[in-house]
């Protein structure tokens, strides 16, 4: 038996589960679990009821409609599945059960992982950049579809194009989009594309899917073919919320295979109604032109019976008359004022006239002649004058009158004056200068 001061605290059931909950609610927060699904129940509520189990144990989950909307799998018995879920208990049958806020599938965690790292690395090798991507043509008249010949995707491909376009050619390059031997299907058929390079442009189609049913279009074989590849490539692989690495390399990515048929073409009822619209406006535009030439030609068809032709022909006759005088008298009159401007240079070149100029010159011409005549006579003889009286002076002094009179000079062979027998050595020869000439002489010895 409990003492008296022992004090007691008494649950009910609902309270020992509501403060349960708590615990388990504060105390784990949000976990990660793997495990398998079975007993999977959807009813017309929307929410999802399940077991997770694994080969020891069990546990109940409900996933409500508000997170389940956003899961991109299918649950089924069997499955294995990721889930991030908190932990709680449902209070009215005291059952310990996780609330899932996120599912996925167990394969796919590492798919996923695998997919990241692979958009990483080419991301950084520069496939995705924008500025490789090449434009689509403005004119395309031949579309090249890389997918399955009996798949979804080639139905609503040629559906739209049908519908919107049906000038456009269409050539399957027939590929499994699926499975292990899909890589290398795309891969050849991606080849023969090039290769041919008899499309303008190349959609690869795929309809939507698991991650696992799309990993072939995350093959980094298939990122460097697309790439590298010459056409100008659309990617339309899944639905809109679908992403795959052939979506960031290929030139452009289209949520959808029709959307992407859409890109390709024109729809020709759009064109057709811009083509009638086109047309009234020409219509109208012609009739108000008709109806404006219409109006002219009537206006100056008034005006022209307003108007009598004799009449302004007559007063065409006295205007044309009328400028023929003018155009007489105006000749006159200029033709009068030429020969004044005419007669008035003749006067003024006759007293510029050369002639009248150059005879004062030529006078003054035969004046400086004479003046320089006289002038050369007297410098002349003055001249002779001067030169008479140097002649005479130079032959008081010349040693030749001196010679004339019967003396000699006697010069050595340098031309050196003998002035004494002792200047010359016994037997040297030596000249003797007289005034008929010179002779040769030879100094002996003395006799004794």
């Amino acid at each position: 038996m409990p003492s008296a001061t022992e004090q007691r605290q008494v649950f009910t059931v609902a309270s020992l589960n509501a403060e349960v909950r708590q615990v388990l609610e504060q105390g784990f927060g949000m976990v990660w679990l793997m495990g398998e699904i079975s007993n999977f129940a959807a009813p017309t509520s929307g929410h999802w009821y399940l077991t997770l189990k694994d080969e020891r144990a069990q546990i109940r989950a409900a996933m409500f409609r508000n997170a389940n909307q956003r899961v991109r799998i299918r649950p089924q018995n069997g499955m294995q599945v990721l889930v991030r879920a908190k932990i709680t208990v449902y209070e009215p049958r005291g059952d310990y059960q996780l609330i899932i806020e996120h599912m996925e599938d167990a394969g796919a965690g590492l798919l996923q992982q695998q997919y990241e790292q692979l958009k990483q690395k080419l991301q950084a090798e520069g496939l995705f950049d924008p500025a490789v991507k090449k434009p689509l043509p403005s004119e395309i008249r031949r579309v090249g579809v890389l997918t399955s010949p009996t798949g979804a995707a080639i139905r609503d491909v040629l559906a739209v194009l049908k519908r919107r376009d049906p000038s456009i050619e269409v050539v399957i390059y027939p590929s499994a989009v699926q499975g292990q031997a899909a890589t290398q299907d795309l891969l050849r058929m991606l080849q023969r594309a090039c290769d041919r390079n008899e499309v303008d442009v190349l959609i690869v189609a795929r309809g939507g899917g698991s991650l696992e049913d799309l990993w072939c279009f995350n093959d980094e074989q298939l990122a460097y073919a697309l790439h590298s590849c010459p056409l100008p490539t659309i990617s339309a692989v899944g639905h809109e919320v679908d992403f795959t690495i052939a979506d960031f390399v290929c030139d452009v990515r289209a949520p959808t295979p029709s959307a992407a048929a859409e890109l390709v073409s024109t729809d020709q009822r759009e064109r057709l109604r811009h083509a009638q619209q086109f047309e009234q406006r020409l219509q109208q535009a012609w009739l108000r032109f008709r109806t404006h030439q219409q109006q002219a030609h009537l206006h100056l068809h008034r005006r022209l019976l307003q108007q009598d032709p004799q009449r302004r022909l007559h007063m065409d006759s006295q205007r044309a008359d009328d400028l023929q005088e003018r155009s007489i008298r105006a000749m006159q009159r200029l033709l009068q004022g030429q020969q004044q401007n005419q007669s008035t240079l003749v006067q003024r070149l006759q007293r510029v006239h050369p002639q009248r100029q150059l005879e004062p010159l030529k006078q003054h011409q035969q004046s400086l002649e004479q003046r320089l005549a006289r002038a050369i006579t007297t410098r002349l003889k003055e001249r002779r004058q001067q030169f008479s009286g140097l002649s005479q002076a130079l032959q008081m002094v010349s040693p030749l009158q001196t010679i004339a009179r019967g003396y000699a000079v006697a010069q050595k062979a340098d031309g050196q004056v003998i002035r004494s027998p002792a200047d010359v050595e016994t037997g040297e020869s030596f000249q003797v200068r007289v005034a008929q000439g010179q002779f040769s002489a030879m100094k002996t010895e003395p006799t004794k």
